[in-house]
């Protein structure tokens, strides 16, 4: 037989005596009674099965087959039933990262996760039972990352990405409870990796450029595109310099649903350089960043990596240098962010993010910046 109890919390615990002789516990936490002495009830058929070593009934073992991963832990735990097959860590991550390419993942997306995945199998071990990772295990994984000095919002990504990655594990009922659940990191963009771009120095990176190049600064600068995805994206017949607008694709969040594309207006700023873009565009040209250049990124980017394959920032920092400019911390981002930060300026905060293509959230904490005195007028 076997007994239920409830603590003054209001947590219950199923309590037997097994075939040794000794007293086995299965704590059950705050479920209801009804679930409770259902418990009760197969722990009693488990454990005389158990003590008169004879086959579970065909009623009790269905019930036992569909059972959740946490109380089939459980259990197996009291040596009541076998501990259910798992996978070790690489087979997992190897299945998921399959399927996700499978699924039409992007690659970025793909590189991303298998970064994660590497590193948690050389910190936690490859050969490791999903089932014996703990959450020890998951503040052990992030002190790893915290002692290699990555930046915060490095870190804090990276940390989601594994949580996403044992969500999934017990989605699928392979482990009981995700390990990373309540792992905390700080998501926020350092002072020190925000740098406003003036117009100016902006310009004077173009006026040393070539003109593809100089191009791909203006649409980051002064339309605020995604830089090399959505620059390199743009087409011409995607450009009304009559109307001033243009519809901007966007690769990093076509798969969200309404978020394929965005229409930005052609702000005057940017105009002089998208007019002499078209003028001297081949007859045919279908890329507003055509020519031998673009051309090249974008077969860059139709590499098993996608477009981190396209390295722009290389030849960007030689541009930089040419200026007679230092280098400031994410190149690209820091020029759509200060395109941001001057249209909030002048414009209402949800008209700005619509145009730039993120939420108000993102842009108060990883675009906007402080910037002394006057800003450009669009």
């Amino acid at each position: 037989m076997a007994s239920l109890s409830t603590d003054a919390a209001g947590n219950r615990t199923v309590q037997f005596v097994a075939g040794d002789g000794r007293r086995r516990s299965v704590r059950l936490g705050k479920v209801s009674k009804r679930v409770a002495e259902g418990v009760k009830l197969r722990v009693e058929a488990l454990n005389t099965a158990s003590v008169s070593r004879l086959s579970l009934d065909g009623e009790t073992a269905a019930r036992v087959a569909g059972i959740g991963g946490d109380l089939a832990a459980k259990l197996a735990a009291v040596g009541l039933i076998p501990a259910r097959a798992s996978r070790t860590l690489t087979e997992f991550l190897a299945g998921y990262v399959e399927g996700r390419r499978a699924d039409g993942s992007k690659p970025a997306t793909i590189v991303n996760i298998r970064r994660v995945a590497d590193d948690l199998c050389a910190v936690l071990g490859g050969r490791t039972d999903l089932r014996r990772i703990t959450a020890e295990d998951a503040e052990r994984f992030k002190a790893h990352y915290q002692r290699k000095g990555l930046a915060p919002a490095t870190v804090y990504r990276r940390l989601k990405m594994a949580k996403m990655l044992f969500g999934h594990a017990a989605k699928l009922g392979l482990i009981p409870a995700n390990p990373f659940a309540d792992v905390k990191a700080k998501n926020h963009n350092p002072p020190d990796r925000l740098h406003y771009v003036t117009p100016a120095d902006a310009r004077r990176l173009c006026e040393v450029a070539a003109p593809a190049w100089r191009t791909i600064i203006a649409l980051a600068r002064f339309g605020g595109l995604r830089t090399p995805s959505e620059t390199l994206s743009l087409r011409w017949q995607d450009v009304d310099l009559a109307a001033g607008r243009m519809t901007v694709t966007s690769p990093k969040t076509e798969h969200i649903e309404g978020r394929a594309y965005r229409v930005v207006p052609v702000f005057a700023a940017l105009r002089p350089y998208l007019e002499e873009a078209w003028e001297l565009a081949e007859p045919g040209e279908v890329y507003v960043v055509g020519g031998k250049t673009g051309a090249g990124y974008r077969a860059a980017a139709r590499g098993p990596n996608g477009w981190v394959n396209a390295d722009l920032r290389t030849t960007f920092q030689k541009i930089v240098r040419r200026a007679g400019l230092a280098a400031w911390p994410r190149l690209f981002h820091n020029l759509r962010a200060s395109c941001e930060t001057d249209l909030m300026q002048h414009h209402p905060i949800h008209v700005v993010t619509a145009w730039i293509g993120n939420t108000p959230k993102i842009a108060l904490g990883y675009y906007l910046i402080h910037v002394p005195g006057d800003a450009v007028t669009f």
